[in-house]
């Protein structure tokens, strides 16, 4: 039998007539501040708390004058903009416990003056990914993080910033894989300049593919432009979109290779923990 929503006799028999079913409201959490009306008193007031008492929750308004008073929680029992609603408890949204890194979150963190050492990594794309995935860590730390613009010139500003006990260095360095032009450059810098890296020829693919959309990242020959052969492949428009795709996709440490977390947390350890030997960490 088919059912007909003009027939007042017709639906579901034991799910009983609408009439007798009570009425739904929206629900709405009472935050600090919103001002609604009582229904049939017609008490107009700005929410001041929500209180439990042995009768059940109970509401406080104070209205433009001053007066405060208090109104059960009822369901439907209040008009929010012209809409009766019923109203229950707010609970503000709790702040994260652990940070982006996975380490533990530490609250009200007041601006360190930064520490004499410093993380330094190639270009903005790796400062902004590393920013974003362990800034919390390294404010708590007083490190900043700097970029090289490639890590042809890591000699003139290891020169510059004269590196020393208690004036670290650490370095990220892209492609540092065996044999490569990065890990021939970076040998033999002394106890207090770490370089550690990840395989990859570019930040961007230290991202996991799944994590933008893809099965896996695109091989782009080599001698070819990397970030615009991936835009290519991909179909992102230049690097710039590219880039808004890759830095959107980053939330925390699991949207990244492993190799990559692996080394930014020796790269931290070995700036804030003066007793780490180098060697300890490679």
């Amino acid at each position: 039998m088919s059912f007909d929503s003009r027939d007042p006799y017709g639906g579901d028999i034991l799910a009983g007539h609408k009439r007798t079913r009570p009425k739904e409201y929206p629900v709405v959490p009472a935050q600090p501040g919103m001002v609604v009306e009582v229904v049939g008193d017609d008490f107009v007031g700005a929410v001041m708390g929500v209180d439990k008492t042995v009768y059940g929750q109970v509401i406080r308004l104070e209205d433009r004058h001053g007066v405060e008073r208090v109104f059960n929680l009822v369901p439907g029992g209040f008009l929010l903009e012209g809409q009766q609603v019923t109203l229950t408890r707010y609970v503000p949204k709790q702040a994260p416990r652990k940070s982006n890194s996975g380490s533990r979150r530490v609250e009200n963190v007041e601006a360190k003056v930064i520490a004499p050492s410093r993380i330094w990594v190639e270009g903005v794309h790796d400062a902004a990914i590393v920013e974003k995935v362990w800034g919390h860590d390294l404010r708590v730390e007083g490190v900043a993080v700097e970029y090289l613009e490639g890590l042809d010139n890591l000699e003139e500003h290891l020169a510059e910033f004269q590196p020393g006990p208690g004036r670290r260095v650490g370095v990220l360095a892209d492609h540092l894989v065996e044999g490569s032009k990065e890990t021939r450059m970076t040998q033999a810098l002394g106890p207090d300049v770490l370089v550690t890296g990840h395989p990859f020829i570019d930040i961007w693919a230290a991202v996991k593919p799944e994590r933008v959309g893809l099965k896996a990242w695109p091989d782009v020959p080599y001698g070819e432009d990397w970030k615009t052969g991936i835009c290519q492949r991909v179909g992102w428009s230049d690097p710039k979109d590219g880039w808004r795709h890759v830095y959107n996709a980053v939330h925390s440490f699991r949207d990244l290779d492993s190799s990559l977390i692996g080394a930014v947390e020796r790269l931290v350890d070995f700036v804030t923990t003066p007793e780490l030997r180098k060697e300890d960490l490679l």
